[in-house]
């Protein structure tokens, strides 16, 4: 692939990942992009560089615009590896005669690399760099999401680099956003926010109000990951803003973890009770789904029902790992219950709402139990506990799901 120009003399010049199948945890089964940017003017600066297997696509690209040792200025807008472990083979390479960072990103670059000879300058909100007829702005945006995280803003171009706010894992060929279908791009987009920013969400309304305050002229969101957005900045601002706040929609999820299809009979039962309130309802099963992709779908659910077998004397291992990462991750504003089935100890549906109480979510009652197989009188208090989560939430006249993560509404 060869670098592309996004504006006039400013380049593309990162590197796609089509194999990647995990990030810590989130499934990245669409690959991934470390994106790096370079800007040619009087002076010439790199903006971030790309993961160490990836270094030879990333000189590649830059020697199609020019020769690397022309290269005056590298930016560190994260130090994070999948953008910095190239950065000792980069220093070499250009032998910049600075390298800018925020104040936190030059106390990270000493801690990864021997930097001793490294012509470091810290640079906070408010700082620029002349490039000659451009000038780049820098943001610090700590926890956005580590402590040494900044943007980059080039006026003079209405461009934004945006580290890893606004980004996706998604391996594509295209650059822009007007270049993919729309609904597959907020799709990536919202998954990446649930999974990677969702912890740092009220950081994310401060900053975005921030912006809104420093009259930030955008019309391009170059992100580290992903698609850049050129057609219509303004969405994802808009979505960044309603997935920062938490907004819900009128939609459950029924997240259960079955031993013998016992539990599974009670969460087609819960669904059919919240179903029964006009709710838009997903059954998602954890033997069959990721628990990023269950994440994506908490992002704008109004309520969380969840339901595990027990097994000794516990939940199911992956409703206990899926609790995990979500209390890691920490929603808020859901309507919770909770449900299992059992054979002679029980203990699973408690447990899961001790962990819900402890993440400070609303539990409606108490656990659902069945002992044993299920039949069509004992799953009443599974449909009556759908229903009575269903009409709590459709007392709060939500807007309808569909307009939500996906839309770009």
């Amino acid at each position: 692939m060869k670098p592309v120009e996004i504006k006039k003399d400013i380049f593309w010049v990162g590197a796609v990942d089509w194999n990647i199948r995990d990030f810590h945890g989130y499934s990245t089964y669409k690959g991934s992009s470390y994106n790096a940017y370079l800007a040619k003017d009087e002076k010439v600066a790199l903006f971030d560089t790309v993961k160490k297997p990836f270094y030879m696509d990333l000189m590649h690209r830059i020697y199609n615009v020019m020769d690397p040792k022309e290269i005056d200025y590298l930016v560190v807008n994260h130090l994070e590896m999948d953008h910095s472990s190239s950065l000792p083979q980069v220093v070499e390479a250009v032998k910049p005669s600075k390298i800018y960072t925020s104040k936190m990103g030059a106390k990270s670059m000493a801690a990864h690399y021997k930097i001793d000879n490294w012509p470091v300058e810290a640079v906070g909100t408010g700082d620029t760099l002349s490039l000659g007829a451009r000038n780049v702005h820098f943001l610090e945006t700590r926890m956005v999401h580590w402590p040494d995280s900044m943007f980059s803003y080039i006026p003079e171009d209405k461009l934004l680099i945006s580290s890893d706010g606004f980004g996706q894992h998604w391996a594509t060929s295209e650059r822009f956003d007007d270049e993919v279908d729309n609904k597959e791009l907020m799709r990536q987009a919202a998954k990446y926010y649930a999974n990677i920013l969702l912890l740092y969400s009220p950081l994310l309304q401060k900053l975005l109000q921030s912006m809104a305050e420093m009259d930030i002229d955008i019309d391009m969101i170059a992100p580290d990951h992903g698609l850049i957005w050129r057609n219509n900045p303004g969405q994802i601002l808009k979505a960044y803003d309603t997935w920062s706040q938490q907004k819900s929609t009128a939609k459950a999820l029924v997240i259960y973890s079955t031993m013998w299809h016992s539990t599974e009979m009670m969460a087609k039962a819960v669904y059919d009770g919240l179903a029964d309130q006009g709710l838009s309802v997903q059954l998602m099963n954890l033997d069959r789904v990721h628990r990023s992709d269950v994440l994506t779908e908490v992002l704008d659910s109004k309520a969380l029902v969840f339901g595990s077998a027990t097994l000794n004397n516990g939940m199911m291992p992956n409703m206990a790992e899926l609790l995990h990462y979500l209390k890691g991750l920490k929603p808020f504003g859901k309507i919770c219950g909770t449900f299992g089935s059992y054979g002679w100890s029980g203990e699973a549906s408690k447990l899961i709402a001790a962990e819900l109480e402890a993440m400070k979510l609303e539990l409606v009652e108490d656990p659902v139990r069945i002992n044993w197989v299920p039949n069509h009188d004992t799953l009443k208090p599974c449909r009556e506990l759908g229903q009575k989560i269903g009409r709590m939430v459709a007392e709060q006249n939500l807007p309808a799901s569909c307009r939500s993560i996906y839309c770009g509404e």
